[in-house]
């Protein structure tokens, strides 16, 4: 779904190249390492379903997704449960951050309008595809969880998410340091330069 959007020259894909995408470990939450037996087993599993289908017209045997009319989505639905999938639960903000490349949506509200559709999915079309988690502490926003695999551990996902703040803290109080230094140094350079004293050359 992602490389459809994102590389569609590269697309449909082959078991290889599947498989390097499953692996990749920039923009995905959880990780993978999946070997290429693993990942023909899963497109077995999902041809089944009719979520994927075969590419015809090459010599090697390439896969393309049928995800939007499989689960019988609208576009910015399935935009949004690739996105889940992918990354693990995220705000609607994170979210319309998040699929600049696959979908621009307007605004957070669209992206929340659609994400409560997918929660209040009736049970005769297969019912809710993702659910609203509970605030985690210190979150400002809810974020939404995908339930294409099953109901989603709360609890699992708030220690995530806590884990996810501190990191975020702890990056914020790095740059706002670098900031400092970088202010410093100019300051240090500039008095120097007035008092006629040369400045040693900093290592980076």
């Amino acid at each position: 779904m992602e490389k459809a959007r994102t590389v569609p020259d590269s697309y449909p894909l082959s078991l290889n190249s599947l498989m390097l995408g499953c692996n990749q470990k920039s923009s995905r939450d959880p990780l993978m390492n999946l070997s290429e037996a693993e990942v023909a087993d899963a497109v077995s599993s999902l041809k089944t379903q009719q979520l994927v289908r075969e590419s015809s017209g090459s010599r090697v045997t390439r896969f393309e997704h049928n995800a939007q009319r499989g689960l019988g989505v609208p576009e910015q639905s399935a935009v949004l449960l690739g996105l889940l999938m992918l990354r693990g639960p995220q705000t609607a903000a994170e979210l319309r951050l998040n699929s600049e490349r696959w979908y621009k949506f307007a605004d957070i509200s669209s992206v929340e309008g659609f994400l409560e559709e997918l929660q209040d999915r009736p049970d005769e079309k297969g019912g809710p595809l993702v659910v609203k988690l509970a605030k985690a502490p210190g979150a400002r926003e809810q974020r939404w969880a995908h339930l294409l695999c099953g109901p989603v551990d709360e609890a699992l996902w708030a220690g995530a998410g806590s884990a996810r703040q501190t990191e975020g803290l702890a990056l914020e109080r790095v740059a706002r340091l670098e900031a400092e230094v970088a202010d410093l140094r100019a300051t240090v350079n500039r008095l120097c330069a007035e008092l006629g004293i040369e400045v040693a050359p900093t290592a980076d």
